[in-house]
């Protein structure tokens, strides 16, 4: 286990245990899998819906309350997940994390780096250095920590596997509203690019997803610092709505799972057709 992981491991649940070779059926049947940014939005639907399909299931955030009521669900609903706090913009914590998957469930199969924070919407010259080194932090240098470190326990364990990405269709053009988050969502799909071409040969796939709008709990929040950002955006969708965060999980386990065998280096944009318009 790496440097850091006691203490990152504090709190952890631990009561039970499946064995990850005992047959169940679903997408991601028997598959071992790890989410940040598990406790809330996107990556909550996401473990829940792994875990319906099949996963065993290892969810990540920096919130316990969070991550502990997502994992008492799953659990009720017959599925198995564990949590581990996590900071992603420590990248101790990140390695920690991702070993702790293994140690588990002696393996890792997939994952999904969705975890990410959100910026104060403006123009780039309202943003100061320590709000832009902490976007930076968490969301490109987490999810740079978080690749290698899951590479690392596939390629150490199972051999192959998956890897998906959390974006944004934010990302994929001019972004004046939000422009560091932006960038650092354009930078993981480069990320995620470049691992695909990497790791391929060994039979690791890399992809991310780019959602649109979704009702998030930081998307609602913006709604609420800004009333009617909801509907302009939903305006310029030509679907006239937003995603539920299921749907953009659902495109995750898609990528993850073998019926996407044949797909790597893929940026999936999940926004109602936003990127067309």
């Amino acid at each position: 286990m790496c440097p850091g992981a006691r203490r990152t491991l504090v709190g952890m649940d631990t009561t039970r245990r499946n064995d990850p070779t005992t047959p169940a059926s679903g997408l991601l049947a028997g598959k071992v899998a790890f989410v940040t940014g598990a406790g809330r939005g996107i990556g909550a639907a996401a473990a829940r819906l792994f875990a319906r399909e099949g996963a065993l299931v290892l969810l990540a955030a920096r919130s316990e309350d969070q991550l502990v009521a997502v994992v008492k669900e799953i659990r009720a609903a017959g599925g198995t997940a564990d949590h581990v706090r996590c900071d992603l913009s420590d990248p101790a914590d990140v390695r920690a994390a991702v070993d702790h998957a293994v140690t588990l469930h002696g393996r890792l199969d997939v994952a999904f780096n969705n975890g990410a924070t959100d910026v104060t919407p403006g123009p780039m010259d309202g943003v100061d250095e320590a709000e832009f080194d902490h976007v930076y932090a968490v969301n490109l240098r987490g999810a740079w920590a978080a690749m290698v470190a899951e590479v690392a326990a596939i390629r150490a364990t199972s051999g192959t596997g998956a890897i998906v990405n959390n974006t944004s269709v934010g990302g994929l053009r001019a972004n004046p509203t939000l422009p560091a988050y932006g960038a650092t969502k354009r930078a993981v799909n480069s990320l995620t690019e470049s691992a695909a071409a990497t790791y391929g040969p060994e039979g690791i796939r890399v992809n991310a997803v780019a959602p649109g709008t979704t009702l998030t709990e930081m998307m609602r929040t913006w709604d609420d610092r800004a009333p009617g950002v909801i509907d302009h955006l939903n305006s310029r969708t030509p679907l006239g709505r937003a995603a539920d965060p299921e749907e953009i999980a659902q495109a995750a386990a898609w990528l993850l799972s073998d019926r996407a065998s044949y797909v790597t280096g893929t940026v999936l944009p999940v926004d109602g057709g936003m990127h067309v318009v």
